[in-house]
């Protein structure tokens, strides 16, 4: 019988262990000093590591000074991660989870690759160690209530950006055109502020960002000098349309502050009078739906109103060539996209049926009394509508000091209660909170639609002066501004190709107030039937 070797002793038990200590603080502040937190923290790891047998401090340091743990892209992480990838190490020793992560994401993956690497960790104070199944659910667990810890101090600080924001205050970001931060406020700069009426001048004359843009440029004005939120500056550059756009758009130049979409007033000066802003918006709004044209050329006139009466698609542009001469029509979406079985509405001449068109606004502008009556009822309903605006101004600000008053009074009481009843008293300041918030909202909403009020005045002005003395008007309009006029005054035109037959359909220009004295809008104003080939 053969006597069995006696097992040879386990080499892991024979080499000492290597062991790195890892160190983190999040702030700069205290580094400077002779003994910092960062020492502390070693020192509690050089103790623990001298209390085990065969364990042995590495020389190497990894300190990380003034770094979050939300993430790890720390220089001195990454080096103990790049050692231990390289097999210089056996453990790695923190005083707390957290100094190695806070997310859990990231931890799961620092275990994977600490697990690849036969690598274990180890917390000092908390007292667990990777190597069994239970240090390891441990662990899991504290990561958890870690991340937990972190998210509940990113929605506090974002509560509290929020409500600065409600109050009108600045609260960081990269500082628009025409501003300067001066002691945590925007503060106008005389200089850019210039620039910046000088681009809703500019497209309120020009209704084009591109246009905007090219003006800006070739005169060599220059976007904001300003630093990314990494940091790096970023040179001011040529103006682009998204430059512009942003620029249009920001609500901040007419002395707004957004909060989750929601417009209040600004503690700031505003550089833009509010009724410029609420018709640059208008314009805006009125520009975008022409992205989804088929057809960009001007001369298509009815392009977005001419709809097919038969099953109701819009009419398509659309333009042949013969001879050397273009042919242009109208052609039904229906029929283009599904066949002659789904629509029989054949092309229409764009040119006959834009003079059929045009000759029906003629006849019913003819006696000068449709632009008078248009104007009117619009007036009415601004009129009725600015009342109802007014009546808000007045009333929200006594009803937002009572409520300030109320949650002056609570925050006192809440100082001398306990228990159900502090949360009783915590809920109901909650509420007061959200109602004096949404007071504030009102209170800037109903300035803002008072100064909409007036833009939309100022347009159905045009447009009435227009309709009043359309024939000299329209001979000396652009296609472009002819385009733009015909859109504004007509709603839709029916065509019923196989019928022979068109109604044209003028526009309520006042279809975006809402008068509290008219339950609904009244009727648009039909124009005779008439042929497309008359």
């Amino acid at each position: 019988m053969r006597r069995r070797k006696p097992a040879p002793v386990a080499a892991a038990h024979l080499e000492a262990k290597r062991c790195a200590i890892y160190t983190r603080k999040s702030t700069t502040a205290g580094l400077d000093q002779a003994f910092t937190s960062l020492d502390a923290q070693r020192e509690s790891g050089i103790s623990y590591i001298q209390r085990q047998p065969g364990w042995t401090v590495l020389e190497e340091r990894y300190d990380d000074g003034g770094f979050t743990g939300a993430n790890i892209d720390r220089p001195a992480f990454q080096r103990l991660l790049h050692d231990v990838e390289a097999r210089k190490i056996d453990c790695v020793v923190v005083y707390k989870v957290d100094r190695l992560s806070r997310s859990l994401m990231d931890f799961a993956a620092v275990m994977a690759r600490f697990n690849t690497a036969n690598v274990a960790f180890v917390s000092v104070t908390q007292n667990f160690s990777t190597a069994d199944s239970m240090g390891r659910l441990t662990l899991n667990m504290l990561m958890s209530f870690a991340q937990f810890e972190r998210e509940m101090i990113s929605e506090r600080t974002r509560d509290k950006v929020a409500a600065s924001r409600r109050k009108g205050k600045w609260t960081g970001g990269t500082v628009p055109l025409g501003y300067n931060v001066e002691t945590g406020r925007l503060v106008v700069n005389e200089l850019e502020a210039v620039v910046v009426q000088e681009i809703f001048a500019l497209y309120l004359e020009r209704r084009s960002t591109l246009e905007v843009a090219r003006i800006l440029n070739s005169s060599d004005r220059r976007t904001k000098r300003h630093r990314s939120i990494h940091g790096n500056p970023r040179e001011p550059h040529d103006w682009t349309t998204n430059d512009v756009a942003r620029v249009l758009k920001h609500p901040i130049y007419a002395g707004y502050m957004s909060s989750g979409g929601t417009l209040f007033e600004g503690e700031h000066s505003a550089i833009v009078e509010r009724v410029v802003f609420a018709r640059v918006q208008a314009a805006l709004r009125e520009g975008t739906p022409n992205r989804s044209v088929g057809v960009r050329n001007p001369a298509y006139l009815l392009r977005g109103v001419l709809r097919c009466a038969g099953c109701g698609a819009a009419f398509t542009t659309a333009s042949t060539i013969s001879h050397g001469v273009t042919y242009r029509y109208y052609r039904c979406g229906t029929r283009d996209k599904q066949g002659a079985q789904a629509c029989g509405s054949q092309p229409l001449p764009a040119e006959a049926i834009e003079q059929l068109v045009i000759q029906r606004v003629r006849a019913a502008t003819a006696d000068g009394t449709l632009a008078g009556d248009v104007a009117a009822s619009v007036r009415r309903r601004i009129q009725a509508r600015r009342e109802a605006c007014q009546i808000e101004r007045e009333h929200l600000p006594a009803r937002i000091a009572s409520l300030s008053q109320e949650i002056r009074r609570l925050v006192d009481v809440l100082a001398t209660v306990e228990g159900g009843a502090r949360q009783q008293v915590q809920s109901r300041l909650q509420e007061l909170e959200d109602q004096s918030a949404h007071s504030e909202a009102d209170l800037v909403a109903s300035t803002r639609q008072l100064a909409e009020l007036d833009a939309v005045e100022v347009d159905v002005t045009w447009v009435a002066q227009s309709l009043a003395d359309f024939d000299r008007v329209w001979d000396r309009l652009t296609v472009e501004n002819r385009g733009r006029l015909v859109r504004a005054v007509i709603h839709r035109v029916e065509v019923d190709e196989p019928g022979n037959t068109v109604r044209v359909v003028l526009a309520d220009l006042g279809a975006n107030l809402a008068d509290p004295s008219t339950p609904t809008p009244p009727e648009r104003v039909p124009l005779a039937p008439q042929s497309p080939s008359a």
